[in-house]
């Protein structure tokens, strides 16, 4: 199905209320999912990061004109935040502002694409807003690697199928097999502003088929195991590295298989570090056993899935070099 066409089926379905399985009350409609920065709307252009001397800030579109302020002392989250100094303070769009307020006197506007603040200590302080990109975004398959999507089509990938742009649509499952590997993918997630937890851009990385890196929009998150990031219920990143839906994300990994004795039981666990966006997330982290949906550990290759959770989730330049 083409984006637009996506586009369009999701906001109409948004405004359609849907009835309920027993026919009684309708059910609620479902959030609208947006693809493209150009259809987001003023929201989106609103949430992102932003810094000052002071330390960096990110903003959290919810939908229907409410935000959320999350402030990091030091800098943004992988690049300076000093990992302790971290405030949530909601907010809400007043005529052609946004307003947040706080405890102790802080209070926050968003106007003319600044953040401007001030606080019982004085003020007013400006924060502007800053992009970020992965450093490893576009990296090219070293010679001797397999190159999963190239954009060249998805004959490498069971289920697999592309889009009107040519990227690779979540749902798919390659058909070769992998067992010690370094693994470059870059993934893009929808903007989905009245989504919440798992119903917002989820999908996840299957490595062997039995180990789920997550996939989510967790931007401005705590960072959990189930987040963005996160080895699905075994460990949560190190920091949150989600960027805002709607900007492309890399994720690298090198990976281990776990060993077997020849009666098949297993005496080394997987092990695998991850970086998101350039920064490690995980470090030599051993894996102790699959995870949610994943096949069960054996000696045996396995391989990589891009899981189908029921979002519009985009894949693109993906390679694997074997070890």
């Amino acid at each position: 199905m083409k984006a637009a066409l996506l586009i369009a089926c999701a906001v109409v379905l948004s405004a359609v209320s849907i009835q309920s399985a027993d026919g009684d009350k309708p059910a609620k409609p479902k959030p609208p999912t947006f693809l493209t920065v150009e259809t987001a709307g003023p929201d989106y252009a609103v949430q992102g990061e932003y810094l000052n001397d002071w330390g960096g800030a990110q903003v959290i579109a919810l939908g229907e004109d409410r935000f959320r302020l999350v402030t990091f002392k030091g800098g943004l989250p992988g690049a300076g935040w000093d990992k302790e100094t971290r405030s949530e303070i909601e907010g809400k769009r007043d005529g052609g502002k946004i307003v947040f307020a706080g405890k102790d006197g802080f209070k926050a506007e968003f106007a003319g694409g600044k953040i401007t603040i001030t606080t019982a200590n004085g003020g007013p302080y400006t924060m502007e807003k800053t992009s970020r990109t992965s450093p490893t975004l576009g990296a090219k398959a070293p010679a001797g690697s397999v190159v999963l999507f190239g954009g060249n089509g998805a004959g490498e990938w069971s289920g697999g199928r592309t889009d009107d742009r040519g990227l690779l649509v979540a749902g798919a499952t390659t058909k070769r097999k992998f067992q010690n590997f370094s693994l470059h993918i870059e993934f893009l997630l929808p903007f989905k502003p009245l989504g919440r937890g798992q119903d917002r851009g989820n999908s996840g990385v299957y490595l062997q088929d039995r180990y789920e890196v997550q996939v989510l929009d967790s931007f401005g998150l705590k960072g959990e195991d189930n987040e963005c990031g996160g080895i699905y219920t075994k460990a949560k990143p190190a920091v949150n590295m989600c960027f805002p839906p709607l900007v492309w994300q890399t994720y690298d990994m090198d990976f281990q298989a776990a060993k077997f004795d020849a009666n098949g039981k297993k005496t080394k666990n997987a092990v695998v570090t991850v970086k998101h966006n350039g920064v490690a997330i995980h470090e030599n982290f051993e894996i102790n056993g699959s995870t949610g949906g994943g096949q069960k550990e054996e000696a045996t290759p396995g391989p990589f899935q891009l899981q189908d959770h029921g979002n519009a989730v985009f894949y693109r330049n993906a390679w694997v070099v074997e070890k």
